[in-house]
């Protein structure tokens, strides 16, 4: 368990890491998402043999819901995401918070979050059942990071990841929105959950009857 502790740590903080480091020198709306995206492939790629490379709190909840993940390493694994996310933005000095737009109210943010962070989920499920390969399971997840991110990153900073906006709240002074933010992507993600527990049932009941 230390050991995957370990890479579920070392891999949130390359993600948070890549992405609010590329907004620290300040680049382009679209840089940003491309470098959530890449730190999240490269943190599979690396990482995904030894711990699964959650390296997401929401995800792993999920993944613990559906009997991906056992019960006795949920609690760790979100320790070491949310720990990895804070170690990152200490050294980036909280650069890059999760911020809800000026225009956008608390209630339409939350609606994207749950949104964005369900999608994601489901994006996780559909390519773990198609894929053999990690590769491949790095490079989509990836792009769907770094495509919502684009997307929906002007409107709620596209959190998506509990541990992403954990460390860099915490130290950019926003952590009153931590909860905000925990919930609404905790909720996505168990929706996801949910409607693939739902298929699988309903999949099996085909195959019996069969």
């Amino acid at each position: 368990m230390w050991r995957r502790g370990l890479a579920e740590f070392f891999g949130t903080a390359l993600m948070v890491g890549a992405g609010c480091g590329s907004i620290a020198y300040g680049a382009s709306g679209a840089v940003v998402s491309l470098s959530f995206g890449i730190g999240v492939t490269v943190a599979i790629l690396i990482f995904q043999p030894i711990s699964g490379a959650h390296i997401n709190p929401a995800v792993s909840i999920a993944f613990f819901r559906t009997g991906h993940l056992e019960k006795e390493a949920l609690f760790p694994y979100i320790v070491a995401q949310l720990s990895g996310g804070a170690f990152a933005a200490f050294l980036l000095k909280g650069a890059g918070p999760t911020k809800i737009a000026t225009d956008v109210s608390i209630s339409t943010a939350g609606l994207i979050e749950v949104f964005i962070t369900f999608s994601l989920m489901a994006s996780i499920y559909w390519i773990v059942l198609r894929s053999q390969t990690h590769i491949s399971i790095a490079i989509f997840v990836g792009f769907v990071v770094a495509l919502l991110a684009f997307m929906f990153g002007p409107l709620t900073g596209a959190s998506m990841n509990p541990a992403r906006t954990f460390g860099p709240n915490i130290f950019a002074g926003e952590a009153s929105s931590i909860l905000f933010y925990s919930f609404t992507t905790g909720i996505g993600a168990l929706i996801a959950a949910e409607i693939f527990i739902r298929m699988k049932l309903g999949n099996n009941t085909l195959e019996t009857q069969e």
